[in-house]
C-alpha cells in the first residue's frame, strides 16, 4: 500500500516540479516578451517622433534659408514701388525730351531755311558773267528781268515757277507805289525769286547828284524790304550806268552790282515773241556764264516758256541767284 502511495506521489510530485518549472519558465518568458514588447514600442516611439522631427527640422531651416534669400534679395534689389517710381520717372523723362525735341524741330527746320547757302558762282565785274567758283558748273546762264512788276512780272513769274526756272526780277521803286502793285512783288518774292533794285525812277545815275543817287538807291531797298522782308542784294543800275558813287552806295548797302552779256526785247525788230525767242537762244553772245538781260513786256512774257526750253536744249543750266557771292567787287 505504502509502496503504492509512494509510486502515485512520485509523478505528481514530478509533474507539480514540471508544472512549477514550466510556470517559472514562463513567467520569466513572459517578462522576457514584455520588456520586448515595451522596448518594441520604445523604439517605435523614438521612430515616429523622429520621423515626425526631421520634416520639422528641414521646413524650418528652408523657411530660414528662404527667409535670410528674401533679406539678401531685398537688399539688392529694388523694391517694385521703387522701380515702378524710377519707371515712370524715365518714362517722364523720355516724354519730355520727345517733346523738347519736337518744340526744337521748327525752329531748327527755320534757321536750317534761313542759313544762306554756299556760293558757287561770282559776277565777273569785267563783262558781268557769272563765273564758277572750284568745281561748280560751268555750263549755267543767269536770267534777269528788269522794270518789274509792271503789266506781266506776275504772269512771267508764274511762268519760271512752273518750269523750276530761278531768276532775279530787278525792280524800279515807281512799280510798287500802290498797294496792288505791292502785293504782286510779295507774291513774287514768296515764289523764291530773288529781287533786286533797278533804283526808284529809273534815271540815268550819271545826270543825278550824288544825294539823289543815294536816295534812288536807298529808297527802293527800304521798300523792298518792307513789303518783302528781305533787303535786296543785287544792283542793277538803269541803262547800265553805274558811278562812283553809286558803286560806293551798294558796297555800302552790301550789295552786288551787275549789268549784263545781252538783250534784245527793247531793240527794234525783237519786240515780237517769235524773233525775241529765237534771238534769245541764239544769240552769239549765249555762252557759259552768259547774264540774259530781258524786261516786263508782252512779248518776252509770251516767248519766255521757249525761251528757256531752248536753253535747256542747248546743255544750259539756269544758275540759281543764291548761289551768287555778293559784295566782292
Amino acid at each position: 500500500m505504502k509502496t503504492v502511495i509512494h509510486f502515485l506521489q512520485a509523478p505528481v510530485s514530478s509533474g507539480i516540479v514540471n508544472v512549477a518549472t514550466s510556470y517559472e519558465v514562463c513567467r520569466k518568458g513572459a517578462h522576457t516578451y514584455e520588456k520586448m514588447i515595451w522596448t518594441g514600442i520604445v523604439s517605435l516611439l523614438l521612430i515616429v517622433a523622429g520621423c515626425q522631427g526631421a520634416p520639422a527640422t528641414e521646413e524650418s531651416e528652408t523657411t530660414e534659408e528662404t527667409s535670410e534669400q528674401a533679406e539678401a534679395s531685398e537688399a539688392n534689389t529694388p523694391s517694385a514701388e521703387s522701380d515702378s517710381t524710377e519707371t515712370t520717372e524715365n518714362e517722364k523723362s523720355a516724354t519730355e525730351e520727345d517733346d523738347k525735341d519736337e518744340s526744337d524741330q521748327p525752329a531748327q527746320d527755320q534757321e536750317e531755311a534761313e542759313a544762306p547757302m554756299e556760293p558757287l558762282y561770282q559776277i565777273n565785274p569785267q563783262n558781268y558773267k557769272i563765273e564758277p567758283l572750284d568745281d561748280a558748273e560751268e555750263n549755267v546762264v543767269l536770267l534777269t528781268i528788269d522794270d518789274a512788276p509792271d503789266q506781266y512780272a506776275l504772269e512771267m513769274a508764274k511762268t519760271l515757277n512752273s518750269l523750276e526756272a530761278p531768276a532775279i526780277f530787278f525792280v524800279n521803286g515807281h512799280f510798287i507805289d500802290t498797294e496792288e502793285e505791292k502785293a504782286v512783288l510779295k507774291e513774287i518774292h514768296e515764289m523764291g525769286f530773288a529781287i533786286g533794285n533797278h533804283t526808284s525812277s529809273h534815271a540815268n545815275l550819271s545826270d543825278l547828284s550824288s544825294e539823289e543817287q543815294r536816295d534812288e538807291i536807298i529808297s527802293v531797298n527800304e521798300e523792298i524790304e518792307a513789303i518783302t522782308g528781305e533787303k535786296p542784294v543785287f544792283f542793277r543800275a538803269p541803262f547800265g550806268v553805274n558811278t562812283d558813287t553809286s558803286r560806293q552806295i551798294v558796297t555800302e548797302e552790301g550789295m552786288a552790282w551787275m549789268n549784263w552779256s545781252y538783250g534784245y526785247d527793247f531793240v527794234d525788230g525783237y519786240m515780237t515773241k517769235e524773233a525775241i525767242g529765237d534771238i534769245m537762244v541764239n544769240a552769239p553772245e549765249l555762252s557759259a556764264g552768259a547774264n540774259l538781260l530781258m524786261h516786263d513786256r508782252e512779248w518776252t512774257n509770251a516767248a519766255l516758256e521757249d525761251i528757256i526750253t531752248g536753253l535747256r536744249d542747248k546743255g544750259y543750266s539756269l544758275v540759281d541767284p543764291e548761289l551768287i557771292q555778293v559784295n566782292t567787287q
